[in-house]
């Protein structure tokens, strides 16, 4: 679970340090505005000169909401009506799995029973015809890997993705944006169980590799990108290679940097975009070229970039807004009330973009919705 964003003026927000074991306030996020707006700063591909540039335009893709994937309705039955974040993953079995973050019983967000991350299971994996009807742990959605919470710590889930028969999961770890380390997990049947494979300090490229997200390619490697996890942080967007059979060995992440007058693999890692203050991201290859989601949060909203390389160039190529924030009672279209996530659909292509949202705005409006994005501008960098 991230803080919610808002469309309004921040007001009472419920209160983790309320809740069963004294789990702590978490930390306030910045308002956002009501509209999509512009990009924040879509620039040069040179680093020194990108405070030269303009922002390009940003698109207005058409949204609409297809269902809400979690809730009493219909999630209740696996003891998780209430839970966020929802990374959807295609299994080897044909399933889609959604790795959840903070998830509770009860009668609303900080009820009882508290787990992270936690699997919930849609049979059928077309786009389409995603429904949970299922869970890891059966009628009770059971946490995927050891957490106990102690002071206050949770994991996060930031990825989850599949190659072959293995799915991998990223999870960042300690209490919510004083993340302690990272650590990485693979589960060779369809989710159900999760094998440690290492584990990154949190502190690394001054924290901006916390948060990780990853692109499976066809030539044999996995590209990274990653930023610092907190919201309230200015953090630059770095980007990473490794190979797919060195995924769990630290040592094997290329960075991709400037320096020199030029970019290459293996130079110290620089922003390959404008900082700013991220919330949530997504990489993904798409449909012959890649696929960049992200949780803006000045202005709010929900946007993506399409990309031939996973190099090409992120500071020019123009930011689509996908969602934008509204009030509570206003939503319609693509406008949702305190949006987070946007993580992509296996099986998206421009044309049918499907994406999972989240959205917490009080304790029994905290949820996961499917929606699907429409006219999206082909990449062309």
């Amino acid at each position: 679970m991230s803080q919610p964003p808002s469309a309004s003026p921040p007001g009472p927000r419920p209160s983790p340090a309320a809740t069963p074991g004294g789990r702590p306030t978490r930390r306030t996020v910045l308002s956002g505005l009501v509209g999509a707006g512009l990009g924040a700063g879509t620039l040069l591909a040179t680093p020194g000169a990108a405070a030269a540039a303009g922002a390009l335009p940003a698109a207005a893709p058409a949204g609409s909401k297809i269902k809400n994937l979690t809730g009493p309705a219909e999630t209740g039955r696996f003891a998780a009506p209430w839970t966020d974040l929802g990374i959807p993953a295609r299994c080897p079995d044909g399933s889609m799995l959604f790795v959840c973050g903070d998830t509770f019983n009860g009668s609303g967000v900080g009820g009882p029973d508290w787990r992270a991350p936690v699997g919930l299971r849609s049979s059928r994996s077309a786009p389409a015809s995603l429904a949970i009807d299922g869970s890891v742990g059966g009628p009770h959605a059971g946490g995927l890997v050891p957490e106990g919470h102690a002071g206050g710590t949770t994991a996060i889930p930031s990825d989850v993705f599949t190659i072959g028969n293995t799915m991998y999961m990223h999870l960042m770890r300690g209490v919510i944006y004083r993340t302690d380390h990272s650590d990485f997990w693979k589960s060779d049947d369809n989710g159900e169980t999760w094998q440690y494979l290492c584990q990154f300090p949190g502190n690394q490229y001054n924290g901006q590799f916390q948060q990780k997200t990853y692109a499976v390619a066809g030539d044999g490697y996995c590209y990274v990108l990653s930023t610092a996890f907190n919201r309230d942080v200015v953090s630059d967007l770095l980007l990473h290679r490794v190979p797919q059979t060195q995924l769990g060995t630290p040592a094997a992440y290329q960075p991709w940097g400037y320096a020199n007058g030029a970019w290459a693999w293996g130079n110290y890692p620089t922003t390959i975009t404008a900082a700013r203050k991220w919330g949530e991201i997504c990489f993904r290859a798409m449909g012959g070229g890649y696929a960049f989601t992200w949780l803006n949060m000045d202005v709010l909203s929900l946007r993506v970039q399409l990309f031939a390389q996973p190099t090409s160039n992120f500071f020019t190529t123009p930011e689509q807004t996908m969602i934008v924030p509204t009030v509570p009672g206003a939503e319609y279209g693509n406008a949702v009330a305190s949006p987070y996530g946007g993580f992509i659909v296996p099986g998206s292509t421009t044309g049918d973009f499907h994406i999972a949202v989240s959205q917490w705005y009080d304790n029994q409006n905290y949820r996961v919705m499917h929606y699907r994005i429409g006219g999206l501008a082909g990449g062309t960098s």
